[in-house]
């Protein structure tokens, strides 16, 4: 992309964050009775230039969208060719597994493809019960409540379970859903810098005294960076504080830890100390939707009241209930598949930085590496690689920091090395011409 070219999108993506940042009201004077407009809307305009940036004849392929036929593994098939993905989860490759797809078979055979209503009133089936029960047990939490969806479990929960009255201190990186939910709530929100224990322990001994509640709302592996809460000392600075701890685990429930049950069992810290998750069963159990596990007094309130999670939402499928059942039953019996996965995520990190690329990204082996790349050359970074037969996703401003531009490669238990040296090769080759 061209200087100005780039420029005109940063400006853009800046309009889109300020107005959005600001909700400052249109003055009187300028207001009109003409009905609300799409082109109202900063973002019309940047999906305007993205449709400019990837005309015809501009050189570049457009990586957004791009259907997939046939199942996903460490790689995909596109219009009738194959390529290598570092852009899907099913981190331990369960999603097209031969047993997973008989329970789903099987559960829609037994009660069709719908729920029938919210599970309070029609909606529940035996399997919903069931999966619950599993991911009680595979999680070590004492209870756990299914819903629809991460996302809406995330801002159902924090929205429902604080007010006005209440305070709620976030990571800076925390993922948009626990961001919405503390908006939502009305609660006061304060945002403390990426994983600093000490910024959070001051900031609630300044304002704690001042509110009812107070939670401090965390991911146990950040999806930009591939790295892991300071679990330890944020359970310190919550019991010092009398503060709630939520740790948003779609990334790490399934993937860190010896066999995958998550941040708790990496840091050798009992459940009882953490008041809440929030997990999906998208990343690692080859389904759709999301839960919330925690003290069974806790889980029940939410299972009965929280809005978006079961009271005003249709129940969960009967083909996700067991395809997530199915799922979370194997993680538990093959543990080796946590083993290859961990393996998989150091290897890619290793092989990077032999080749010199900026890879970001723990030890612990989760599952996230990000490349770190050059805000300029994203989009024709990502088109290269198209062209070559793998297909990752760049991340830019303003979603990560400006000048913190990276490819965030998702890594599966089935990729294996000859994926990674194709696919670094090709980097560490562009990032050298770049260099040149």
């Amino acid at each position: 992309m061209s200087t100005t070219s780039k420029a005109a999108l940063d400006a853009l993506l800046g309009k889109v964050r300020s107005g959005i940042a600001n909700n400052a009201p249109v003055p009187p004077a300028a207001q009109s009775m003409l009905p609300p407009s799409v082109t109202d809307y900063p973002e019309h305009a940047l999906l305007e230039r993205l449709r400019s940036l990837y005309r015809e004849g501009s050189g570049l392929r457009n990586p957004y969208f791009l259907p997939r036929s046939g199942e996903v593994t460490g790689g995909l098939r596109i219009a009738g060719r194959d390529y290598v993905t570092y852009s899907n989860y099913n981190y331990l490759g369960l999603s097209h597994d031969v047993r997973v797809k008989h329970a789903v078979h099987d559960a829609i055979d037994r009660y069709g493809c719908h729920a029938g209503a919210a599970r309070m009133v029609g909606g529940e089936i035996e399997l919903h019960a069931q999966l619950e029960a599993e991911l009680a047990e595979f999680t070590g939490f004492e209870a756990v409540s299914v819903g629809v969806g991460g996302y809406s479990a995330n801002v159902s929960a924090v929205g429902y379970l604080l007010d006005r009255r209440d305070l709620i201190l976030h990571d800076e990186y925390m993922h948009n859903s626990g961001v919405m939910g503390a908006v939502m709530s009305g609660a006061r929100r304060i945002a403390f810098p990426h994983n600093d224990m000490d910024a959070l322990d001051r900031l609630l001994g300044e304002n704690r005294g001042q509110y009812r509640r107070a939670l401090i709302l965390v991911e146990g592996a950040y999806s930009m960076d591939g790295d892991l809460i300071d679990l330890p000392r944020a359970v310190e600075i919550k019991n010092k504080h009398g503060a709630w701890l939520m740790v948003d685990e779609a990334h790490s429930c399934g993937t860190v830890g010896a066999t995958g049950r998550g941040v708790c069992e990496h840091f050798g810290i009992d459940t009882s100390e953490i008041d809440l998750v929030v997990g999906t069963l998208s990343k690692s159990f080859a389904s759709c939707g999301g839960f919330l596990a925690g003290k069974r007094e806790l889980i029940e309130l939410l299972h009965h009241f929280c809005p978006g999670l079961l009271l005003y939402s249709t129940g969960i499928s009967p083909a996700n209930t067991a395809a997530a059942l199915a799922a979370v039953r194997l993680a538990r019996a093959e543990p080796e598949r946590v083993v290859r996965l961990q393996h998989n995520a150091r290897r890619f990190r290793e092989m990077a930085l032999e080749r010199g690329l900026d890879a970001r990204t723990c030890l612990a082996g989760v599952p996230i590496v990000p490349l770190m790349i050059q805000d300029e050359s994203a989009l024709q970074l990502m088109s290269m690689l198209l062209e070559n037969g793998v297909v990752a996703h760049a991340v830019m401003h303003p979603v990560v920091p400006r000048d913190a531009a990276r490819l965030r490669c998702f890594i599966s238990a089935e990729h294996d090395a000859s994926m990674f040296e194709r696919t670094l090769d090709l980097l560490a080759a562009h990032v050298a011409a770049d260099a040149a």
